[in-house]
């Protein structure tokens, strides 16, 4: 019942300093009249632990050997690559930790060491660490981790514009970043900030300079920088010249001009790439296209599509979308028409950026010669998905498509992200800001694949035979088997009357698969009263149509009657970057922050 602390981890009481933890219980405050006291219960291994300590050790022997854990995690864990050096070196972590002064060193674990190390999730973690998938497939066959108005502190409305939020999503991973870029009141400046709005601006020299800085410390795979460019020919000229001195080598833009296939995230290591729509200069090409003549060809079809998209935009959408809408004239052409200032900041786009005009269906066609990269609204996403599915997927094949939220998510809330990946679209731009479930599934994507950012596309995206999420009927390809055993950590994490004022917790989890809807799912486990370490013993089976897109997301809750149940932990894990075996699954907070001890212990089976 008690409020989620504004900084968990400060919140946190250690069981040895807690001044309501007596002799291994708590005392809770009945009403300011009585105490009432609960026993803290031992944590003991379940017996899946105990049988498989049995099953590796010597009969009755009360110690494993390195040899004997190496046999463990190979045959049980599917570690097969597992070797005695890795072995010894888990020996050597776990009874360092656990035991901090031995008198004699030791090169074996007893069970309750055994036990300890199957909890701890950096020696047994959930799923795999390293970047294991073939990187060196055009861009187009990726999903992208992808960042939306990545300089906002907060909503969309009146929140700071900073460079903090891009540190931070680079950091975690995100390898598209996105920049709104404005005039300032003398128009001789560049800002960034939220057009239309009361967002304060932040100078484009300071998010080019942290993003040169921190681009590569989490993943050495290209950054892409989002345009959305609102500028003067001048201005223009300007961006461009501080583009080319902020990143100097690291910059990659073809010298060729415009690409016939995007280069591979491999080819790419620690380059920048700009994505925007070409100047508005070069749009001069579509005088000819707007007479009355020309228009009136392309027929009341297109027409009605037009005004079909523009009725459902909101009044910032369409301003936004007006600005941004090109022809993807030949590049060359564009060139001859250009001043050489323009044409430098032209020639810096790798990626040649627009939105939908006229019919959706000739908005989705693929190019020969050339490649570019097509946005769409959430709302325009599901009309191109119900009326043009397997175009969507045609276009993704080789070009890049980004969806983008609505404009009415004014408090930097998100969209389900699956639909678009279920049509290959690899930049499904989210609200990092923008806490909330969607966002978990975003997590959990781009932890796959050694959390790099970049996470191939299952096979079925790229076929000639076009996969139609709506009406393609798969059999099962895969079952997973979950179970949870139980978990601990929160009295480390919170406070003893962090989730209820009078006794311990109640704590029950839940389990949900997200992908295509054949495969999405819920389960829930039985509520386990009164315990800090609640032990469930509850086991689940997923059959998986589409198992490359499926999301394991797991939330412990403690149980409430009175109120709504109080937020216990979350994480979302790729069903097919599980490893199998008994697993350490760390929990993360509300925003995504790992909670430094709270744990699940759970076991992963493919059958």
């Amino acid at each position: 019942m008690g409020k989620e602390k504004k900084n968990e981890s400060e919140a946190a009481s250690k069981e040895k300093n807690d001044p309501n933890n007596d002799n291994g219980s708590y005392n809770y405050k009945m009403f300011n009249f009585f105490n009432r006291k609960f026993k803290i219960n031992e944590v003991e291994p379940p017996s899946d632990v105990k049988q498989a300590f049995a099953d590796f050790t010597d009969d009755g022997s009360t110690h494993m050997t390195a040899e004997q854990l190496k046999q463990f995690m190979v045959v049980h864990q599917g570690e097969v690559n597992c070797t005695l050096e890795d072995a010894e070196h888990i020996i050597q972590e776990v009874v360092s930790r656990r035991h901090h002064v031995t008198k004699f060193e030791r090169h074996s674990l007893t069970l309750d060491d055994f036990f300890h190390f199957l909890f701890l999730d950096d020696l047994n973690g959930p799923i795999h660490t390293k970047v294991h998938h073939d990187m060196t497939a055009p861009l187009s066959h990726y999903f992208i981790y992808t960042g939306h108005n990545s300089y906002l502190t907060g909503n969309q409305l009146s929140s700071d514009c900073s460079e903090v939020p891009i540190i931070k999503a680079l950091q975690r991973g995100v390898r598209v970043i996105e920049l709104d870029l404005w005039p300032n009141s003398s128009k001789d400046e560049v800002l960034v900030l939220h057009g239309r709005t009361l967002t304060s601006p932040v100078s484009l020299i300071k998010c080019l300079t942290s993003i040169k800085e921190y681009a590569f410390a989490t993943s050495p795979y290209p950054v892409i920088i989002t345009l959305e460019d609102h500028l003067t020919r001048e201005l223009q000229a300007k961006v461009a010249e501080m583009v080319t001195q902020t990143f100097g080598d690291m910059l990659y833009f073809p010298e060729s001009g415009c690409l016939s296939e995007f280069p591979s995230p491999e080819s790419l290591k620690h380059r920048i790439i700009i994505s925007t729509k070409p100047p508005k200069e070069y749009l001069e090409s579509r005088s000819k296209e707007s007479s009355p003549k020309n228009r009136s060809r392309r027929g009341s079809c297109d027409e009605r599509y037009a005004k079909e998209m523009q009725d459902s935009l909101t009044e910032s959408e369409a301003e936004d979308r007006s600005d941004s809408d090109f022809d993807d004239d030949d590049c060359n052409e564009c060139n001859k028409k250009s001043g050489h200032s323009v044409s430098l900041y032209k020639r810096l786009i790798t990626i040649h950026a627009g939105k939908p005009k006229g019919a959706l269906k000739d908005a989705l066609s693929v190019a020969a010669d050339k490649v570019r990269r097509l946005s769409m609204s959430e709302q325009e996403l599901e009309r191109a998905a119900g009326a043009h599915a397997c175009d969507v997927v045609r276009f993704t094949q080789k070009n890049i498509l980004r969806i983008y939220p609505k404009g009415t998510r004014f408090t930097s809330s998100n969209y389900k992200p699956t639909i678009g990946w279920m049509h290959g679209a690899q930049m499904i731009a989210f609200n990092m800001q923008g806490y909330g479930k969607s966002l978990w599934l975003m997590h959990g994507m781009f932890r796959a694949n050694g959390g790099c950012g970049y996470v191939r596309k299952p096979d079925f995206l790229m076929m000639k035979v076009l996969f139609d999420p709506k009406t393609t009927v798969l059999p099962v390809q895969k079952t997973l088997n979950v179970k949870i055993y139980m978990a601990d950590g929160w009295r480390l994490d919170f406070s003893h009357t962090h989730f209820d004022t009078y006794s311990p917790p109640d704590f029950y989890t839940k389990i949900h698969i997200a992908g295509v809807p054949a495969d999405e799912v819920k389960r829930k486990t039985k509520i386990i009263e009164d315990d800090w370490s609640p032990v469930w013993n509850e086991e689940f089976t997923f059959p998986l149509t589409v198992p490359d897109m499926a999301l394991l997301r797991i939330e412990v809750h403690e149980y409430d009657m009175s109120e709504k149940d109080d937020f216990g932990g979350q994480t979302c894990l790729p069903v097919l970057e599980l490893k199998p075996g008994i697993r350490s699954v760390p929990l993360h907070d509300r925003k995504g922050q790992k909670l430094p001890n709270t744990r699940l212990l759970m076991k992963f089976e493919f059958v």
